[in-house]
């Protein structure tokens, strides 16, 4: 049973008999009054498991879409029905819950858009409601029970009970790096050859033969086509297509850790490092399989967390979205023999292996650089790596001691990433680090500058 502030106001009336005649039996009649209205208002009131519910959502939305998880409430019964219905769902789906704006139907079929609705329902009609539910975090959503609070005819009490209605919503990743695709994709054309530029370079497909002109690689001189001809003659190239590239996510701990990104000069709470590193292989991934590479994507830390292999053209970016929407960072160590070991099983020709995780000395010394070795010797490696825009605004205070003291120890910070940074260099990988909304576009910069120059 459950009360009403009608309940309240029904007992506190109470001090007007009592006023009238201030005895005892005035307060024991006057409660039994009270208990008998209720009790006869929770006897009429609809039973809530009689109530029939069926909830409807979509099965996927992005990141930050509004969406809406819509109730349709029947009422097979006899009695009219009063009820309060909750839709609820978890609070990263972050329903409006605001309870003063709730307002009765007047028609079985108006929709409102609050997390609890009024229903006011005669024998055999039906309500559809609406709750208006907007993503902040990726991964499996499940709904909760759907709480149907049905009151009697005076509005005193009422009956209440959970029921059991299933609903799940994948939030899947944002992608708002997609707005950088349009101008790499031209950038990938020109290389391509369908705009009048031809690229030079070691390791990409023959495409013709023209005159040599100052500022050529000599390297590029057909010497059997000059002597032929007697002038000198140079092959132009286009980027090789058909390659590999595997994309490496670094599930571990070091991927947990929130970052701050810099906007319009001030910071702004961003989420997670793996976040950042999901739009950079989201971006890459769809660069790449546009370019005619074959892509794959793995979430590691010390077992596959996910995996997208075989996809290409418009089913990849869904397949590779829906395979990272509920990978979430694991609290330990990445284990970086076994990570190097996914890699040799799924690709034995030299690949593009991109390595999303984190420039941390300790980590990079501890576990990437024991290993790099092994995929350098056959690969080309990029290790991507995202800074923290809270870091990078500190370097430049100067307002008082402790702001010096932070600005030195970013830049200490710093110093240590750029001497691991160097060190991988030297290992024979490139590295690309930025700022969160920095790391997809500079990635894909990178891969373009790499096919330009044949070294993929």
């Amino acid at each position: 049973m459950v009360l009403t502030r009608r309940a309240v106001a029904l007992a506190a009336l109470g001090v007007v008999p009592l006023v009238l005649w201030p005895v005892a039996g005035t307060v024991v009649v006057w409660a039994g009054v009270v208990v008998l209205v209720c009790a006869l208002d929770v006897a009429l009131a609809v039973p809530p498991r009689r109530v029939a519910v069926r909830r409807t959502v979509p099965a996927a939305v992005r990141l930050g879409t509004p969406v809406d998880s819509e109730l349709v409430v029947s009422h097979p019964g006899r009695r009219r029905l009063r009820a309060l219905v909750r839709d609820a769902w978890p609070p990263s789906l972050a329903a409006d819950r605001d309870g003063d704006s709730l307002r009765p139907h007047t028609d079985p079929a108006a929709v409102t858009r609050t997390a609890r609705h009024r229903v006011d329902l005669r024998p055999g009609e039906s309500a559809r409601l609406r709750t208006p539910l907007l993503a902040t975090r990726r991964g499996e959503r499940r709904a909760g029970p759907v709480t149907v609070r049905t009151y009697g005819p005076c509005g005193v009490a009422g009956r209440q009970a959970s029921l059991p209605v299933g609903g799940r919503i994948r939030v899947l990743p944002e992608f708002a790096s997609r707005r950088h695709l349009p101008s790499r994709l031209a950038r990938l054309r020109e290389m391509d050859g369908r705009a009048a530029v031809q690229v030079r370079g070691e390791g990409t497909e023959f495409d013709s033969l023209r005159e040599y002109v100052v500022g050529d690689d000599v390297r590029s001189i057909d010497w059997r086509a000059t002597a032929r001809g007697g002038d000198v003659v140079v092959r132009t190239w286009r980027p090789e297509r058909d390659r590999r590239v595997v994309v490496v996510l670094d599930t571990g701990r070091t991927a947990a850790a929130r970052i701050s990104a810099v906007d319009d000069g001030s910071l702004n709470t961003g989420g997670t490092r793996l976040e950042a590193g999901i739009e950079a292989a989201l971006l890459l991934a769809a660069l790449a399989d546009r370019a005619g590479d074959r892509v794959q994507v793995l979430a590691y830390d010390r077992a596959l967390r996910a995996r997208v292999a075989g996809a290409s053209g418009t089913r990849l970016l869904p397949a590779a979205a829906d395979a990272l929407a509920a990978v979430e960072p694991a609290l330990r160590e990445t284990d970086w023999t076994g990570l190097v070991g996914q890699v040799r099983a799924r690709v034995s020709q030299r690949s593009l292996v991109v390595l999303l995780t984190s420039l941390d000395p300790a980590a990079v010394e501890s576990g990437l650089l024991p290993v790099l070795g092994h995929l350098t010797g056959t690969h080309q490696v990029v290790v991507a790596a995202v800074q923290d825009g809270e870091v990078a605004a500190m370097r430049t205070g100067r307002d008082d001691v402790e702001a010096v003291y932070d600005a030195a120890a970013a830049s200490r910070a710093d110093l240590e990433r750029s001497a691991v940074a160097a060190v991988l260099r030297r290992h024979g990988a490139e590295v690309v680090e930025a700022l969160p909304a920095e790391l997809a576009p500079r990635l894909a910069d990178a891969y373009l500058a790499l096919k330009a120059a044949g070294r993929l």
